[in-house]
């Protein structure tokens, strides 16, 4: 089994910055790509920045500019740097780790969430 944890959220003004990181544990042989999601109340979980192994990386209109992933060779952990964070960046912000296992089946692993409130 593959365990992610996120850790960094937090309350925190308008204009300011706050810096996410993701863990993966457990039997992993590789990881493929990480991807920062968040879920606003009342909304649907929308992907936010993503990474893969090859280097590439994605993110959504709406943080472009402003938020940067980031990650070592092996994709863990991988970081969420969110600079002028906006009342519209408030919500739970989720990881999701995909890759193989040791026992060389694919895994796609989610964990519990970090909070982000971002006030006027």
């Amino acid at each position: 089994q593959v365990q992610v944890v996120e850790s960094g959220g937090g309350l925190v003004q308008a204009g300011r910055s706050l810096s996410l990181a993701c863990e993966a544990s457990g039997n992993i042989f590789t990881i493929n790509g990480v991807g920062w999601y968040r879920q606003a109340p009342g909304k649907q979980r929308e992907l936010v920045a993503s990474v893969n192994s090859g280097g590439g990386v994605t993110y959504a209109d709406s943080v472009k500019g402003r938020f940067t992933i980031s990650r070592d060779n092996a994709l863990n952990p991988v970081y969420l740097s969110m600079n002028s964070l906006k009342p519209d960046d408030t919500g739970v912000y989720y990881c999701n780790v995909k890759g193989y296992s040791g026992s060389r089946y694919p895994f796609d692993s989610w964990g519990r969430g970090t909070q982000v409130t971002v006030s006027t």
